[in-house]
């Protein structure tokens, strides 16, 4: 049963987080270090911000952090984070990133879903079209030896992605999480080592 308030959006609310999604970065950073001091991170997708607010402390005091969404997002009190409420399928988005930066960026991640309608073969084209999104966006601004970490729900949608990845990543995989609610087919695709 979907509980929204469940155990881990009651502790990102203690702990001053802006959503449990919070919990699934920090996942995939103690299991798969992907994000170092220093690095330039772009989050697709950022609203409500909780991915922004562990990407700037795992950045560090030298790295920057973009956060982008289409949903106006309240500032975070973070010199590191910059915010832009601007469509992420803009095909000038990437050289302004990379501007913004100062470089290209080391990481890409995209918790971007679609707003679900409940019509499933409308479901699945939405969040396929936000995954090549997010993977046009991540070959225009990565550097070479950059990582993508992408959100997806599965299907042949999902298949077709990891194709289009595998030409221009050296390593693809799937990784399901445990601060995923229970009941969700949410997966993520981490995409690493870009040939730019």
């Amino acid at each position: 049963m979907y509980e929204r308030k469940d155990t881990l959006y009651r502790r990102a609310k203690a702990e001053g987080l802006r959503s449990r999604a919070a919990f699934k970065l920090s996942e995939l950073q103690r299991r798969l270090r992907l994000i170092r001091r220093g690095d330039a991170v772009v989050d697709l997708g950022a609203w409500p911000g909780g991915w922004l607010q562990v990407a700037a402390e795992l950045v560090g005091a030298e790295g920057r952090v973009l956060g982008i969404d289409l949903v106006a997002l309240a500032p975070l009190d973070d010199a590191r984070v910059v915010i832009l409420e601007v469509d992420a399928a803009d095909p000038a988005l990437p050289a302004r990133a990379r501007e913004i930066l100062g470089r290209p960026a080391d990481v890409v991640l995209s918790d971007m879903a679609p707003k679900l309608t409940g019509i499933a073969p409308r479901d699945a084209a939405r969040g396929a079209e936000l995954l090549e999104t997010a993977r046009c966006f991540a070959t225009a601004t990565l550097r070479p030896g950059g990582t993508l970490v992408a959100k997806t729900f599965g299907g042949p949608e999902m298949e077709a992605a990891r194709t289009a990845l595998r030409a221009r990543f050296g390593r693809v995989r799937l990784v399901g999480l445990d601060a995923t609610r229970k009941g969700s087919s949410e997966l993520y695709i981490v995409a690493t080592d870009h040939r730019a």
